[in-house]
């Protein structure tokens, strides 16, 4: 017959007990100077050894040595701390930009690009090797300091990727008691440009500078405020010209490595845009002259098949003040709601107009079209770019 295994048993002592498993092994427990139950972390192999264990903690008691032994909570606390004192930024901050969620979503391909650019070029030469919990306020300071002076942009966004980082550190990993990045206003910059609209006549030079097949993404783009990546990624079943609106649920974004396509840069992105009567005779000629008859063809394809990359270029030419072209307004967008926002313009049925002169701006939510220029005190008219 095979050998059955022992029944579990326990030993009393005059200080502590130990207990027998049916695997063999033994367990030790005593009962501390507070009254208390403790047992031993593991098990041993040996009684003799569970022994041993049991003199060594009655010994603590009897010189007064002996301390009650850390709870699980205090456990962790000191696993964080160890985590702590080992764990380098740059590891840290790597698996920061491959795990982070922004609500719920992970992060999109170019701005992890964007990111993954800002660290290696402007972080870690300064705190890549350094432990996170040695990163100090005055160190920061000190990086802060010196890096990008003559480009505010780009130094606010360094700084704001550092303290976010140090901030999950602190909050979700708890490996440091502060964020160390404490200059108030740092991560903020303020807009050095005034983008000065188009008018709705600059608007047709544009489109008419652009070849027949591209007309189109400017009119769609000054009308229903779409921005490039979505245009690039519009497809014909995405026009649905019976109830007269564009569904936008797709956009590319450029990358290193090519394009990437994914959901629109912001779960508000996904969103149905009411088209303008009047270009939707111009949105009928481009699906029947220049896209594919599959419901998922581009309306703006390469001649590779792929996104059109140069749309952007060609515009950019345009409004540049290129030789070639006659358009040489500085900046291509703005936006109606601006113009409404100081006083410039008011809305009615969802239309802007601009303030006395009552002239028609276009849709409230509508951008890109139209400048505004005082006159006279309170009164607003077209303006034209200069």
């Amino acid at each position: 017959m095979p050998a059955t295994k022992k029944p579990p048993r326990s030993e009393r002592r005059s200080f502590g007990r130990l207990r027998q498993f049916r695997s063999g092994r033994w367990k030790a427990s005593y009962t501390g100077p507070d009254g208390k139950l403790y047992e031993a972390e593991h098990t041993f192999a040996a009684k003799i050894d569970a022994e041993a264990w049991l003199t060594d903690r009655r010994r603590e008691i009897d010189r007064d040595l002996w301390s009650p032994p850390a709870s699980p909570e205090q456990q962790k606390a000191a696993k964080r701390q160890r985590r702590a004192a080992a764990e380098q930024f740059k590891p840290y901050a790597e698996k920061w930009v491959k795990t982070r969620m922004v609500r719920g979503r992970p992060l999109k391909p170019r701005t992890v690009e964007h990111y993954e650019k800002i660290l290696k070029d402007h972080i870690y030469p300064t705190f890549g090797t350094k432990p996170i919990r040695d990163i100090g306020i005055e160190a920061v300071d000190r990086w802060y300091a010196k890096t990008l002076p003559d480009h505010p942009t780009m130094r606010a966004h360094a700084y704001s990727l550092l303290k976010t980082i140090m901030e999950t550190a602190r909050t979700r990993d708890r490996l440091i008691e502060a964020n160390p990045c404490a200059i108030r206003g740092a991560g903020v910059t303020t807009r050095t440009i005034k983008p000065k609209p188009a008018t709705i006549e600059q608007i047709n030079v544009i489109a008419g500078e652009m070849p027949e097949n591209l007309k189109l993404i400017v009119l769609l783009a000054s009308w229903l405020a779409l921005r490039f990546g979505e245009l690039v990624e519009l497809q014909r079943r995405d026009c649905d010209l019976q109830d007269g609106v564009i569904h936008v649920r797709r956009a590319a974004v450029r990358v290193e490595k090519g394009w990437s396509i994914g959901d629109p840069k912001s779960e508000a992105g996904k969103r149905d845009v009411a088209i303008p009567p009047h270009i939707i005779p111009a949105i009928e000629d481009h699906l029947a002259k220049h896209v594919a008859p599959e419901r998922n063809a581009r309306l703006f394809p390469a001649k590779s098949g792929g996104q059109m990359v140069a749309v952007k270029t060609m515009i950019d030419r345009i409004v540049s003040g290129d030789q070639s072209a006659p358009y040489t307004c500085s900046h291509w967008y703005d936006n109606n709601v601006d113009h409404v926002y100081y006083g410039r313009a008011y809305t009615s049925g969802g239309n802007v107009y601009a303030t006395n002169s009552n002239q028609y701006l276009g849709y409230y939510s509508v951008y890109a079209y139209t400048d505004v220029r005082r006159t006279s005190a309170g009164y607003y008219a077209y303006g034209s770019c200069p």
